[in-house]
């Protein structure tokens, strides 16, 4: 999954302040939907966010901004009615 993340709250003008990254693909579980995501919006919520958090641990841990998407539901978890 492709997605656009960041390790550590920097200056936006910062050249690693965002980051192409990709993820493993996620599995619907439980109550879940996975959803093929079309456009996504950046708000004032995850500016705050960003701007206040890091990576937890060791490794290439990455957070990804963006809570409001739209897009395709590809799958469902089992739990979902």
């Amino acid at each position: 999954m492709k997605a656009i993340g960041y390790q550590t709250a920097r200056p936006i003008d910062h050249p690693e302040s965002l980051l192409d990254i990709t993820l493993p693909d996620p599995v619907a579980t439980g109550r879940d939907l996975l959803v093929e995501v079309h456009a996504v919006s950046v708000n004032p919520v995850d500016t705050k966010v960003r701007k206040s958090s890091s990576r937890s641990g060791d490794g290439p841990d990455y957070k990804v901004l963006g809570w409001d998407a739209s897009g395709i539901v590809r799958a469902v978890g089992p739990d979902v009615t």
